[in-house]
């Protein structure tokens, strides 16, 4: 299989959002996106999503950088510290990019519709998610408080990812008719990525696994399109999530309140570089230091796993 960041000009990005203290998860992706663009000679720029405003908070605004420190990254683009994030890079200031997009959508006919329903108020007895319940609502784009949805397909959409190959995802079955606009008028986590990545100009995004749906639905939406179509050329690589001590997803969301993350636990950063060694399957002592990594990195083939 061809090396994904052989194909021509890398640009990637790191991509936290400040709603917690960043885990080992995080920290693991933020290593891996960077050995993938320094092997390419490619250019990293760190975007931090922050729409989510009422998590934000300026200590984990902070511990983005802190973090990034710790572990010995450097990228090429963005923020150096909270206040530069704040003046020149918060999404806040990209709000009429985002709302230019979600006016093209809702021109094309029967792509978007509006609706007041809750999360689970349309969900039939059983069903693990949102299908289409919500089509029937009878709100219209100026009803106030209602969101926007996107009609998925019912063909699955095609992903092709740099560690999987080709893969099939069902929208309908794993997201349903997905939020684009929320009820309070700002932008789904779908619709501000994706204009992000593409006014960044985004070559290479490199996700874990459980954002397979969050790819498949960006790909979708650039395709309706004609200005956001050349998003389909962009690579993606979706790694293997890292559990926790009792075998759960690490989340930000389910953090104790003594929680302070990868920072608080670790008091050195090779419990990262071991972990990202592990991951890539290469020798246990690529993971005693940063450079060690990358130089075993560098002969590292990315294979499919099918």
């Amino acid at each position: 299989m061809a090396d994904v960041v052989s194909l021509g000009f890398v640009r990637s990005r790191l991509a936290p959002t400040p709603s917690g203290y960043l885990h080992l998860g995080n920290a693991v992706n933020f290593v891996l996106t960077w050995l993938f663009v320094r092997r390419a000679g490619g250019t990293l720029h760190l975007r931090i999503d922050d729409l989510d405003r009422a998590r934000l908070r300026p200590a984990y605004l902070e511990n983005i950088f802190a973090t990034i420190r710790w572990l010995g990254l450097d990228y090429d683009t963005g923020p150096r510290n909270s206040k530069e994030f704040e003046e020149h890079y918060s999404q806040l200031h990209y709000l009429a990019d985002y709302q230019a997009l979600l006016d093209d959508l809702r021109t094309e006919p029967g792509l978007i519709y509006a609706c007041t329903c809750s999360r689970t108020s349309n969900l039939p007895p059983g069903s693990p998610s949102d299908k289409s319940g919500c089509r029937s609502c009878q709100a219209t784009f100026a009803t106030p408080g209602a969101a926007w949805r996107v009609r998925v397909p019912v063909t699955p959409v095609a992903v092709v990812d740099g560690w999987r190959g080709p893969l099939w995802l069902d929208l309908a079955a794993t997201m349903g008719d997905f939020v684009v606009r929320k009820k309070d008028g700002l932008p789904a986590y779908q619709v501000a990525s994706l204009v992000d990545d593409l006014r960044l100009g985004t070559t290479l995004i490199v996700r874990g696994e459980d954002l397979l749906p969050s790819t498949a639905a960006q790909l979708f939406l650039a395709s309706q399109l004609p200005t956001t179509a050349r998003f389909a050329h962009t690579q993606f690589i979706h790694h293997a999530l890292l559990s926790g001590a009792e075998g759960q997803k690490l989340s930000k969301s389910q953090q104790q309140p003594l929680d302070r993350g990868i920072l608080g636990a670790s008091h050195s950063p090779r419990v990262v570089y071991a972990a990202v060694a592990e991951l890539l399957a290469l020798p246990e002592t690529a993971g005693e230091s940063l450079d060690t990594l990358q130089q075993a990195f560098a002969e590292f083939e990315i294979k499919s796993k099918k």
